[in-house]
């Protein structure tokens, strides 16, 4: 079972779009898949239509719940989910004085059965606080979303310190699996030039697969479906295809 964060303290960069496209389109690839939407905002949770989320990931930190029981069907093939809730934005402040509060979530995938998921996927929220630093300890792959922006370089910059400081101190396995440029509008000098910054600066941790900017990918929170079932023919889906292809390519490597 291959752990993911999937996180970036810049709002706007593409998690939560990546959580839901990625998650389908392992999906569709036979791949079975647990989202976890970390997230206060629960923009992953709307995105797949749960209504009854109650408070959601909230019960593994506030009343020692099993991860097991919130586990939801998505509606998506493949594709499982625990849900969160606007309960979650009281978190940060009732773990901030909790002794190994950054240590609940991993003792909860812990518990997971190791055979009934291939990957899961931890939509974080876009800040560095306690939750996010949850998921880093959790997992041992953290996937990064970046726009095509030159303002969001500064951003990973800053993440990438928090992760050497969480190796050293909290989670020895933790690696980037890999930085994924989103948003990427080739039509524009101004992205193109930050993707290839991108690909000077790290090198083979960019993922060879860019998500290009696409109406499509923009629409289809609103319709409640993944791209792959929102319009299977169009670029984003296309994009998280690929992607799907080479994280999946990297456990033959």
């Amino acid at each position: 079972m291959r752990t993911f964060a999937i996180a970036n303290q810049k709002g706007g960069s593409g998690k939560t779009t990546t959580s839901v496209n990625l998650a389908a389109a392992l999906g569709e690839k036979g791949r079975q898949v647990l989202v976890i939407d970390l997230d206060p905002q629960h923009s992953t949770t709307a995105w797949f239509g749960i209504k009854n989320a109650g408070k959601g990931v909230l019960g593994i930190f506030a009343e020692n719940g099993s991860m097991l029981d919130l586990v939801q069907d998505s509606g998506v093939a493949g594709v499982d989910l625990v849900p969160s809730s606007s309960w979650l934005v009281g978190a940060e402040k009732m773990l901030a004085g909790e002794v190994g509060a950054e240590t609940i979530l991993r003792r909860n995938l812990d518990r997971l059965p190791p055979d009934r998921w291939d990957y899961v996927l931890i939509d974080c929220p876009p800040t560095l606080g306690v939750l996010t630093v949850n998921a880093l300890v959790a997992v041992a792959e953290l996937l990064v979303p970046v726009e095509a922006h030159v303002m969001a370089l500064s951003g990973l910059a800053q993440l990438l310190q928090t992760v050497e400081v969480v190796r050293d101190r909290l989670n020895p396995d933790l690696r980037v699996s890999g930085i994924l440029a989103c948003r990427v509008d080739f039509r524009t000098r101004h992205a193109r030039e930050v993707v290839e910054q991108l690909r000077q600066r790290s090198g083979s941790l960019v993922y060879r697969t860019v998500i290009r900017e696409n109406i499509r990918l923009a629409e289809c929170p609103s319709f409640g479906q993944a791209i792959t079932h929102y319009d299977g023919k169009s670029a984003g889906a296309a994009d998280y295809r690929a992607l799907a292809d080479e994280i999946i390519s990297q456990e033959g490597s």
